[in-house]
Formats: structure tokens, sequence, C-alpha cells
């Protein structure tokens, strides 16, 4: 079952790669592009790294989803749905890209891989969350949480008003106060 589900999903990803190159809009490409990539995460936990499968996925489709509504805002055309072209220089690239895979290919047959040593560890996400931070573990702990606590404050201290702010400081300002028109307190 993996190996079916392994070579569907390799297929689908492919297949969406294709498209990215073959559709005629930013916005179809971009849904393309999401479909392909989250095949690769799927792929990615097929492979038995669910922990990197998964990060793949959301990341993919929060990117994706970001650069839709960035077309969606600032594209001239609108929503990104005008006809047009993914491919620019044609020869070049498609040069580059036999040249690519064909050193890639190379490598994987003649490069001599190292034996599994060992035996598989039955936490995959430990052993990459150990391989990617080694000791620095709980700084990078801390650190996202840091990061966390740095992005809430910035909305916080952003917004122009509270939530109370329209009651006043005792909340005992009736009828409330709103800046702008057409609000509960009219």
């Amino acid at each position: 079952m993996q190996a079916v589900l392994f070579w569907a999903l390799a297929a689908l990803a492919v297949a969406g790669g294709v498209l990215v190159f073959t559709c005629n809009s930013m916005a179809r490409v971009t849904f393309a592009l999401l479909g392909s990539l989250a095949c690769a995460g799927g792929v990615v936990v097929v492979l038995g790294l669910p922990y990197l499968g998964v990060v793949v996925v959301l990341m993919m489709v929060m990117e994706m989803v970001i650069m839709a509504v960035f077309m969606i805002a600032y594209m001239m055309n609108p929503a990104g749905l005008m006809p047009m072209s993914m491919l620019h220089n044609k020869r070049g690239a498609l040069a580059i890209s036999v040249g690519l895979f064909l050193a890639l290919a190379a490598g994987i047959w003649l490069v001599p891989w190292p034996r599994r040593s060992g035996t598989r560890p039955a936490d995959t996400t430990f052993q990459v969350g150990e391989s990617l931070m080694g000791a620095q573990m709980l700084t990078m702990i801390t650190l996202g949480v840091a990061l966390l606590a740095t992005m809430v404050a910035t909305v916080v201290l952003a917004t122009h008003r509270g939530r109370y702010d329209r009651f006043g400081d005792d909340l005992d300002q009736r009828p409330a106060r709103d800046p702008a028109g057409g609000g509960v307190g009219r």
C-alpha cells in the first residue's frame, strides 16, 4: 500500500509541476504549484518522516495563500486570471533542465551511498529535531516563544483602539463612543 501511495503522490506532484508551466494564468499556476508541493509533502510522510511532511504541506499552503491574496490585491489583471505565459527562454531553460537532470541522475548512480548503521529510531520527529538543532533545542524553543510573543505584542500595539475604548476607561460611557459612524452606538 505504501508503494502505491508513494507512486501516486509522486505522479501527482510531477503532474502539478507540469501544470505550473502549462497553465496560462497566475491563479491557476498558484494552485497547481500548491497541489504539487502538497503531494511532495505527502511523499515525505509516506517515506516515514511525518513531521517534515506536515511542515512542508503547512508551509506551502500558507505560502500559496499569501501569494494568491497578493495577486488579487496588487496585480494589474483581475486576480491573476488574464492569459499569460510561464515559459521564458525555452531553449536555454530546456538545456539547463536536461543538463541538471543528467547530473543529478549520474550522482544517484555514481555516488557510493553509505549503508544504514543501527536500527531505525522509534520517533523520527525527535531524530529530525535533534539532527537539525542538536544541543540548541532549548534555545530554539525559547526563541520561537519569544518571536510569537513579539508578533502578538506588535499586533496589539499597532491597533488603533482596544476592545473597550468605545466605553471609556471605566467602561461607564453610555452610549458608546464610536469613532466611525454606523457602529453599535450610531
